[in-house]
């Protein structure tokens, strides 16, 4: 990248008024191409001149656009926390506690879930061992779990709103071609 100070009009030499542009780091030489520099020196380094422009090659860049670049090339996550010895410690301490408490909740509903099934499974058996008089045997063991295993019109009597997912947007119309600003 180049800052303003690299180039060459403004390393060679500059009027009062921008001496506090130029750093003061080492002396400045003189060079075979300091006769044809122009005579007039840009002494702000922002301005859109043709002297800039032609020196930059170009117009200068749109911030949007590289704003928008710079937000689409770079990662969603954060940086990494820079933390000192005991911020870090308590840090981890909070976060370790809270992905314990985080764990445990998942095992309670996955063991939740697991007495729900254990008992729907126990409820199918017993279903597919007794007959349409309730009671065990018959001719007709296992109809009353065929017939709970059946799945004719499930969706019957749901409304037709639920088909489609409850949303603002995008709407059900489409775009307004006839608004205006009131």
């Amino acid at each position: 990248m180049k800052f303003f100070w690299s180039i060459p009009s403004i390393r060679a030499g500059a009027s009062a008024s921008c001496s506090s542009i130029v750093p003061r780091t080492a002396p400045f030489q003189t060079c075979q191409w300091q006769s044809t520099l122009p005579k007039r020196i840009q002494c702000s380094a922002f301005s859109t001149s043709p002297i800039l422009q032609k020196r930059k090659k170009g117009d200068k860049k749109d911030i949007r656009i590289t704003l928008i670049r710079y937000f689409l090339l770079h990662p969603k996550t954060p940086r990494v926390l820079r933390l000192s010895r005991l911020r870090g410690l308590r840090h981890w301490t909070i976060h370790r506690a809270w992905q314990l408490h985080k764990a445990k909740l998942r095992k309670q509903q996955e063991l939740d879930l697991e007495r729900q099934y254990n008992e729907m499974r126990k409820a199918c058996e017993e279903l597919r061992l007794i007959g349409s008089n309730g009671l065990p045997g018959g001719k007709d063991e296992g109809k009353l779990f065929r017939t709970a295993m059946m799945k004719q019109n499930v969706w019957q009597g749901v409304p037709i709103e639920y088909a489609r997912i409850q949303t603002q947007w995008p709407s059900k119309d489409g775009w307004n071609h006839g608004w205006t600003r009131g």
